[in-house]
């Protein structure tokens, strides 16, 4: 059984209204095979992330960040004295353990895993694997203060001029309870949705897959059926774009700098 630390990212899937068209995307834009006998995306072998068929049509296609948790029970009810809510309470799922659905004060998604017997990411941070997560928000004072009174997450304010932005630049790197924080510990980081972004966006959880080349990434997707959010560009921790599947789910790719 794998052992995450209680609050970090510990797995990732996506509920798809055509799962075949979906493993087909997702098998060559990163190489994934997938376990016939669980709904799961592997990368050499290795459990990455899932793929499972969308049994309700009135929820969204997109991709669900799970943290990781000992009592999914007891954190259900931090979260809501927390000012979140619980979109889905804690169920059982055999084997897979305890999962949740939770939203924070600005609306944003996240799912809640108590790990069962055989679980979770067994490889992260390489080409073809959940690599990093954003919390996207129009309200980042009470957001800030959800996760740091739920989970205990550190957070520290990005440096507009390290980032090659300018002053307004707002964005919080997240490191897990008892780290020391810095790019060494960070697992995710909070931005703030400007009117850049469209109206009718909500607050939402972003993942990130790294990859070995972005542009070539984005061509892939794009022959396949999906879509370009956001144009690559360059930042000091490697080359990002935002994209859409070819069913509408929204995730990040990261190319890292070369060394």
């Amino acid at each position: 059984m794998a052992v995450f630390t209680q609050g970090t990212p510990c797995w990732v899937d996506a509920q798809l209204p055509d799962l075949e068209a979906g493993k087909r995307f997702y098998g060559e834009l990163f190489g994934w095979s997938f376990d016939p006998e669980r709904d799961e995306a592997r990368l050499d072998g290795k459990r990455v992330a899932g793929l499972l068929p969308k049994r309700d049509g009135r929820m969204p296609t997109t991709w669900t960040v799970y943290l990781a948790t000992t009592d999914a029970g007891a954190l259900a009810a931090r979260i809501k004295a927390a000012g979140g809510q619980m979109v889905m309470e804690p169920y059982p799922v055999g084997p897979f353990g305890v999962r949740a659905l939770a939203a924070d004060p600005g609306g944003a998604v996240f799912g809640l895993r108590q790990s069962g017997d055989d679980d979770g990411f067994e490889a992260v941070n390489r080409p073809g694997a959940f690599c990093w997560m954003e919390v996207y928000t129009r309200e980042p004072e009470s957001v800030d203060t959800f996760y740091a009174t739920v989970f205990g997450w550190l957070g520290r304010q990005a440096d507009p001029a390290a980032e090659g932005r300018d002053g307004s630049f707002d964005y919080r790197v997240w490191s897990p309870p008892g780290s020391r924080t810095g790019d060494d510990s960070a697992f995710g980081g909070r931005a703030l949705m400007t009117d850049a972004f469209p109206a009718e966006l909500p607050g939402h959880v972003l993942p990130y897959f790294a990859v070995h080349d972005c542009d070539a990434a984005c061509a892939t997707a794009v022959r396949l059926g999906g879509r370009v959010a956001t144009d690559p560009f360059d930042t000091p921790h490697g080359r990002i774009a935002v994209l859409h599947d070819n069913q509408g789910a929204r995730f990040a790719v990261l190319a890292e700098p070369a060394d």
